[in-house]
């Protein structure tokens, strides 16, 4: 990403932001709604009970919704590497103030719209959020992840807000190395970081607990995931993946076997991991080759199989991400309880009550994050354009 002289930033004003040249893949959209669903149908089974021997494989399935997680962050990772390098190449420099101005905007209005509501509504609706100022404090400053990791967790409609911490800590440092210490640096500060996140999984892995131990929520194991979307955007080069469908299709099918068998095998999983030392090694690595697949599958889909209506739900799915735990908790601990007292019988039809609950949430949550999309991020989105220099989705 080339060697900077002097004070990049200063000079900002006399390089405007290019408008041409977009660089948007509607494929990557329709990830991040699978992601989202992945997601979405862990924090389900929080709600709508599996048994885990009964119903193994259905409830090994939904344990592996958590690792839309990664996904998310790997696809993060990809794109904000590709459009730094068109950056560089269009203009000459990576523009670092410009960069974190452009993470603000996108990122910040809604999150902080999000957690701090739900702190106010927690006054009225016990349960939405936390009363905690030291709570209040780590998220305010993006250290969420660390606050659960060290108190456990908070409330189901403020738990998802841990990974914005994660994605904000490791953008930290990204376009400085990269302004600074050029392409070589970016990708040696990802060997560096995954040598590191797989010391932390050993570790982990040495020291066995009962219940959880905290290594979900460790922003050093999760920035496996930055890296590695980073190192594809290396591999690659701005190219694309040509595959037919079937090879696409088998491809995911393969990445998702790799993220059950890191599960059902090597009891690698986002919550009260059992994993040996040498079963959180090959665990973690299957997760992350199974996020690597499942991400190279999408990229170069054609554009006729991602529809419109497709794409949008990935373009909203931050949004969505923020609201549906909100909506879980709205819907089945407060409106269910309502219609059993009511409709006496629905308690005995549990997987229809469960399953238009889900179709409810999902509903309602589109429904928000399309409103949101709309008439608030929206604006912030449009200010992101005057420190855009490769225009994208946003």
């Amino acid at each position: 990403m080339g060697q900077q002289e002097g004070d990049n930033e200063a000079q900002v004003s006399s390089h405007p932001p290019v408008t041409g040249g977009r660089y948007y893949r509607p494929e990557l959209d329709a990830l991040r709604f699978f992601a989202f669903l992945c997601v979405f149908c862990f924090h389900l089974m929080d709600y709508a009970h599996t048994d885990p021997v009964q119903d193994r494989w259905l409830f090994r399935l939904g344990t592996i919704g958590a690792f839309g997680v990664p996904v998310f962050f790997l696809l993060s990772a990809y794109l904000l590497t590709e459009l730094l390098f068109r950056e560089e190449e269009r203009t000459g420099r990576v523009h670092i103030l410009s960069f974190y101005m452009r993470r603000i905007l996108r990122i910040w209005p809604l999150y902080f719209l999000v957690f701090f509501g739900l702190a106010l509504l927690n006054r009225f609706v016990p349960g939405t959020g936390t009363d905690d100022p030291l709570a209040w404090l780590a998220f305010t400053f993006f250290a969420g992840n660390w606050y659960i990791s060290y108190h456990g967790w908070i409330a189901g409609a403020v738990d998802p807000l841990w990974s914005i911490s994660v994605e904000e800590q490791f953008y930290l440092a990204i376009p400085v190395v990269a302004a600074f210490g050029g392409r070589r640096a970016v990708l040696g500060m990802s060997y560096v970081l995954l040598a590191v996140a797989y010391g932390m999984v050993l570790y982990y892995g040495s020291h066995p607990v009962a219940g959880d131990n905290n290594a979900w929520t460790n922003s050093f194991i999760q920035f496996q995931f930055f890296c590695a979307g980073i190192l594809v955007a290396f591999m690659l080069g701005g190219r694309s993946i040509a595959l037919p469908m079937v090879a696409r299709l088998g491809g995911f099918a393969l990445g998702v076997a790799c993220w059950l068998t890191a599960t059902a095998y090597f009891k690698v999983q986002s919550w009260e991991p059992h994993a040996t030392p040498a079963g959180a090694i090959a665990g973690w690595l299957l997760v992350l080759a199974g996020t690597v697949l499942c991400f190279l599958c999408a990229l170069g889909t054609p554009r006729r199989f991602i529809p419109g209506w497709l794409a949008y739900l990935g373009r909203i799915s931050y949004g969505l991400y923020l609201v549906h735990s909100l909506v879980f908790f709205v819907v089945f601990e407060r409106a269910m309880p309502y219609f059993e007292r009511i409709f006496p019988g629905m308690t005995k039809l549990s997987l229809i009550r469960d399953g238009a609950g889900a179709v409810a949430v999902l509903a309602v949550s589109i429904g928000l994050a399309h409103l949101s999309y709309r008439y608030f991020e929206a604006y912030f989105l449009r200010l992101k354009r005057r420190f855009t220099f490769v225009a994208a989705r946003d």
